[in-house]
């Protein structure tokens, strides 16, 4: 039997009306502010992409687009002046920044509580600690695509491919925090597919199209794909492959149209969690 197909696009469309209707209930609406350095096209698609959200959940938002010379100094000073402002309650910056920036600097510059793409230590910390924090998008998004779809991951397996910062190692501690049995994976894992094998959830952020193969995955598995790639006709795909993978999984994310709605989705509830934090 073929998988479920975890509807992504449906879900965050859920969960962006339910906060639009929370923002319309506040007196003042949540802000966010989206910076991005250089002139990337990826990156910019991803701005519009936020700027889009904002507008259909109610909240306020602005774009700072700066040049690709854009100084330390500079960005520092920008980011200055958003932490102080009372209008916004949130701030994104596009990352990966340009080779000459410090990319650290820059996240430990954003003032915590305005973190809502969760880059400060402070929040990986918080989490780590299992506080009431606000948490990376695309981790939070997998957790709330596994409730829409009844799968408790309490007591089972979980192999998580990846140890990115913004995804791998948050991920796996998320999961740890609803009592999942937890494998992490990696470049150097000496036998990948006997891991994934082991696994009742696996979930894989690996950035390397045709990694999991149908083989790869025990029958009855929820697979959850977070990577996005491109395949040799330029088409979006994830890690695994999906029609070999969907014919032995249970459930398994499309991509496109899995994790990466909910993300965004997770993004505009963060802000509104900031702005409730900030007394509006």
């Amino acid at each position: 039997m073929a998988a479920v197909a975890m509807d992504g696009t449906a879900l965050a469309a859920r969960i962006k009306e339910e906060i639009r209707s929370q923002v319309e209930a506040l007196a003042v609406k949540p802000g966010l502010a989206v910076v991005l350095v250089g002139e990337d096209p990826a990156s910019r698609v991803y701005v519009r992409g936020r700027k889009k959200d904002c507008v259909q959940c109610g909240i306020y938002s602005e774009e700072y687009i700066l040049p690709q010379d854009t100084t330390q100094g500079e960005l520092l000073a920008l980011i200055d002046v958003l932490n102080g402002r009372e209008d916004i309650d949130g701030i994104l910056v596009q990352f990966p920044l340009p080779e000459h920036l410090d990319s650290r600097a820059v996240q430990l510059a954003i003032r915590p509580d305005k973190d809502v793409d969760c880059v400060h230590p402070a929040n990986m910390g918080y989490l780590v600690l299992g506080e009431n924090s606000l948490r990376p998008c695309t981790p939070a998004g997998v957790m709330r695509l596994l409730a829409e779809y009844g799968i408790d991951p309490t007591g089972r397996n979980c192999v998580m491919v990846g140890r990115s910062n913004i995804v791998g190692k948050p991920q796996a501690m998320m999961m740890l925090l609803r009592d999942a049995t937890v494998t992490v994976c990696h470049t150097k894992t000496a036998d990948l597919a006997r891991e994934c094998r082991r696994a009742d959830i696996l979930i894989t952020a690996a950035g390397q199209r045709g990694l999991i193969t149908g083989d790869m995955v025990k029958e009855g598995a929820v697979v959850i794909d977070v990577a996005v790639n491109r395949d040799e006709e330029g088409r979006l795909c994830g890690d695994a492959i999906y029609d070999q993978v969907a014919a032995r999984a249970s459930y398994i994310t499309p991509v496109p149209g899995g994790v990466g709605p909910v993300t965004r989705a997770m993004l505009m509830e963060n802000t509104l969690l900031a702005a409730r934090r900030h007394g509006k």
